[in-house]
């Protein structure tokens, strides 16, 4: 059960000028259900992305990497869900062009002009005749308005679509941005999330496009963990279609600025989402970490303390066990850490004070604040101005049997 998070609403997501969203069940894997989503660009719609580094990275994860050093003149993105597409050799990169040429035909564009995304289970081959009969179905529902029916068509394991939507004035003009996510399990992303998707109608240069979608990914996708294992299929691709006119946006602008002030809004609430829908999650828990040397020294502990088994246990079971804290802590790999100098709090309960347990602290009170479906955790280590926050969720029974199943 996903930890207060509810399907976004039609009303909520604002439709993106120059994109169109389709979507059908090919029964990929599960019949009658949607796991397939085709979604149109208009010609002239500047793509940049950032993909896994997982040294297994999938058929599509190879062939989106070359289609956009090919050109940034990308006309459809394709998502199939339910088969990853992954460890699948040659057969599998002949599959992903496959589905590509037949998108393309349909669309009438170059089949390099498509990027094609799979997300499901590793080391079966994809279906390619289910998803070329799905397709015409996708083409046919293409319509601007569908971005919460294609985030619910792209889902394995999330229980809830994920997609989000702000308006923002960026030099002078009112510009739209909408995405959608997917992914809730094996998901500690190293550049973006299992798969994501960002659109706006800014008119945005390529390289600042390029540069945009390294630094949303960073301050948001690159976040949020579940489990600690990033994916073989990891994909972000933010779009711009130019619709709302104007000037190209460019690096070290105040519409620069403005812009990627406005994706962030839309990714940070997408990434949240993650976290919140982790497999089995009761809980959804914000660890920040303060006074670190540098940024990667805070992303590092926070990273430590959210991906520690025994620490998500602990929340789980609203166990206040403080040695679990200190020992994620103190296993993050600082040089030099002063412990005499970190301090914790939980919610407003001090926990820690210079390396120990809070004099004023008592078990009770921490029992309590971990008690919520939301949580957050504070960490001062005392050894400089950067600063970062991470989010995460639980391990309950059910993450286990989640996995135990995935195949069933």
């Amino acid at each position: 059960m996903a930890v207060n998070l509810l399907p976004p609403k039609p009303s909520d997501l604002n439709s993106v000028a120059g994109v169109e969203l389709g979507f059908a069940e090919a029964g990929i894997r599960k019949a009658n259900r949607r796991d397939l989503m085709l979604m149109r660009l208009a010609p002239g719609t500047r793509v940049a992305g950032v993909f896994t580094r997982n040294a297994f990275a999938a058929a599509p994860v190879q062939l989106c990497r070359r289609h956009l050093l090919a050109g940034d003149d990308i006309r459809a993105l394709l998502v199939n869900a339910g088969n990853a597409n992954c460890g699948t050799g040659e057969r599998g990169l002949q599959a992903a062009m496959a589905t590509c040429e037949a998108a393309a035909a349909l669309l009438e564009c170059e089949p390099r002009q498509v990027l094609p995304f799979s997300t499901g289970v590793i080391l079966e081959h994809l279906p390619v005749e289910r998803i070329v009969a799905a397709l015409p179905r996708c083409a046919e529902s293409l319509g601007a308005a569908h971005w919460g029916e294609a985030a619910g068509a792209i889902m394995t394991t999330d229980t809830v679509p994920k997609a989000a939507s702000c308006r923002a004035c960026v030099a002078g003009r009112t510009i739209t941005v909408t995405g959608m996510a997917k992914g809730v399990g094996m998901l500690q992303p190293d550049m973006a999330t299992m798969l994501a998707f960002i659109a706006t109608d800014a008119c945005v240069g390529t390289a600042a496009l390029r540069a945009l979608v390294r630094e949303v990914a960073d301050r948001s996708f690159n976040r949020v963990t579940v489990d600690g294992d990033t994916s073989t299929n990891d994909s972000f691709v933010l779009m711009a279609t130019g619709a709302a006119g104007g000037a190209a946006v460019e690096a070290g602008t105040p519409a620069y600025t403005a812009l990627r002030e406005a994706l962030l809004k839309v990714a940070v609430a997408l990434a949240q989402a993650i976290a919140r829908d982790g497999e089995g999650a009761t809980k959804f828990i914000t660890v920040e970490v303060e006074q670190a040397a540098s940024e990667a020294e805070a992303l590092a502990v926070a990273r430590r303390i959210a991906n520690s088994p025994l620490v998500k246990t602990a929340f789980f079971a609203s166990d206040p066990n403080l040695g679990r804290l200190l020992m994620a802590i103190g296993n993050a790999g600082v040089d030099g850490l002063d412990t005499s100098g970190v301090s914790l709090w939980l919610g407003g309960v001090q926990v820690i004070e210079r390396g120990g347990r809070a004099a004023a602290y008592r078990e009770e009170d921490g029992a309590r604040v971990m008690q919520p479906a939301e949580i957050a955790l504070r960490v001062r280590l005392g050894r400089g101005g950067a600063s970062t926050a991470v989010w995460t969720c639980d391990f309950s029974y059910d993450y286990v049997k989640i996995n135990a199943e995935y195949r069933t």
